[in-house]
């Protein structure tokens, strides 16, 4: 749920790109090239001048390998798209021999063409099932892994207990997910004892952001999707969460249970690191668990302390 980084990348300006989240590029074999790794800057830049194209994704002539067998799948956040969200994780994944793919979901009226997340999650998770598909036809692959960012991490959640996703995903890595909802740092509260959260969750429908109402803690959405358990059979969790999250709160919220799940914490490993919800896409410790929950995946990790993200 991180409208913020869509207001924080919105000043940038450039020529606007046609939407290239499902560009086919030409036959051939497929050439693993050395891919730019972006940052913060790119995302800025990419925001307005790139929002369905990012460095390392979408080349539809990829083909996995032994060692990466399942191609991955990048899901953003809310209020930004895949060109701002995936400047640093894409390149990096793709530069360690994975296909990687990433799709722009949830626009509507509101998005410009570049403000993704908004939409009803349900058709949100409908648009990843399509998705997830036409990789899986592309690439020969049986299965996928997902990398997703805060309703990223948590709408494909929708997919895998709903959509019959789960025989089509290996693992679901998440960033800073809102599963179980959030108080919003404590707005939601103030609301329901104002007695305005019905009137504010109505507007919310009524504009085109049935989203944020349903990330809400305790939403219908929220209790719905979770009544049955966390998780489903077949499918590896990680969570990986920062206790400086303002956007997910209480932070513990974006935590799973299940026999499959590994929920980290970044400050057990990293306490200096300061990055927040939304600097969680480019934050050091967060990308090499990343790295190496979709590789060696060795249960003992431990990342390098430093590179930090943003502390927003």
């Amino acid at each position: 749920m991180t409208l913020c980084l869509g207001a924080a990348t919105i000043t940038a300006a450039g020529p606007a790109q046609a939407d290239q989240s499902a560009r086919t590029t030409q036959a051939g074999p497929t050439v693993r090239a050395e891919h730019p790794v972006g940052g913060l800057s790119e995302a800025v830049r990419n925001f307005i001048a790139s929002p369905g194209a990012v460095e390392g994704a979408n080349d539809w002539r990829c083909k996995p390998t032994a060692e990466h067998p399942y191609p991955v799948v990048l899901v953003h956040a809310t209020g930004v798209n895949l060109g701002a969200n995936w400047t640093r994780i894409s390149p990096t994944l793709a530069n360690a021999g994975h296909c990687v793919f990433a799709l722009n979901y949830g626009m509507n009226h509101l998005s410009l063409g570049r403000v993704g997340g908004l939409a009803d999650i349900p058709a949100s998770a409908r648009q990843l099932s399509a998705f997830v598909d036409r990789v899986l036809a592309a690439t020969g692959a049986p299965k996928v892994n997902l990398v997703g960012h805060s309703q990223g991490g948590m709408m494909p959640n929708y997919y895998l207990k709903r959509l019959n996703g789960a025989g089509k995903v290996g693992t679901l890595v998440a960033l800073s997910p809102s599963n179980h909802g959030t108080t919003l740092s404590g707005l939601t509260n103030l609301g329901e004892a104002l007695g305005i959260i019905g009137f504010v969750n109505n507007l919310f429908d009524f504009v085109g952001l049935p989203a944020l109402k349903q990330q809400e803690i305790n939403s219908r959405f929220q209790k719905d999707l979770f009544a049955d358990g966390d998780t489903v059979p077949g499918v590896r969790y990680v969570v990986l969460q920062t206790t400086k999250d303002a956007v997910v709160t209480p932070y513990t919220n974006a935590f799973l249970k299940g026999d499959a799940v590994r929920n980290i914490t970044i400050q057990d490993q990293c306490p200096a690191d300061p990055v927040g919800h939304v600097g969680m896409f480019v934050d050091g410790p967060t990308v090499q668990h990343v790295v190496n929950a979709l590789g060696p995946n060795d249960p003992h990790f431990k990342p390098t302390c430093t590179d930090y993200g943003l502390p927003l």
